[in-house]
Order: structure tokens, then C-alpha cells, then sequence
């Protein structure tokens, strides 16, 4: 089982994004060193559409979004975790 977090931007993404988007990255360091981070990044609009990520615990997934500095600066308005059951393992 795989935990997908996904993201719903907030109405000024774009101009609040690239002040928080270096500490954004940052955020994602410990969680790939730790193998709980499997995958991350916007879809085609990420105004429209948002981001996701993909992790290996429910919890990381929580710790990630609750710590984020685009939730923490309200650069995302919403998001929300859901199971996901790969069926092709690699």
C-alpha cells in the first residue's frame, strides 16, 4: 500500500510559490533519505489541477503536509491523503 497526498493550490499559487518553493525542496530531503518519499510534483496546471506526492506510510505523508512550507505559507489551500494500492510493483 501506497499513501497519495495531494494538493489543491491556493488562488495566487503562482505569485506565492517561488518565495516558499527553496524551502519546499528543501522539505523533501529527509523524507527521501529516509525512503519514505517516493515520488513528488506539480500536474500540467498545478492552479488548476495542483500536486502530488507519493509515500510509503500514511504517516510520513501527514508529517510532510503539516510541516511543508507551502501549507505552512498557504501556498497550497487543501490537502488530503488517500490509500493507493499499486498493482504494478516494480
Amino acid at each position: 500500500m501506497k499513501y497519495v497526498l495531494f494538493y489543491e493550490s491556493a488562488e495566487d499559487v503562482a505569485e506565492k510559490a517561488p518565495a516558499h518553493a527553496p524551502a519546499h525542496r528543501k522539505h523533501w530531503h529527509p523524507f527521501r533519505e529516509r525512503g519514505e518519499l517516493l515520488l513528488i510534483g506539480p500536474f500540467g496546471d498545478p492552479q488548476s489541477q495542483g500536486a502530488m506526492s507519493v509515500f510509503t506510510t500514511r504517516e510520513a505523508a501527514e508529517e510532510f503536509a503539516k510541516t511543508d512550507p507551502f501549507v505552512v505559507n498557504g501556498v497550497v489551500r487543501s490537502w488530503e491523503i488517500r490509500e493507493w494500492d499499486e498493482a504494478v510493483d516494480q
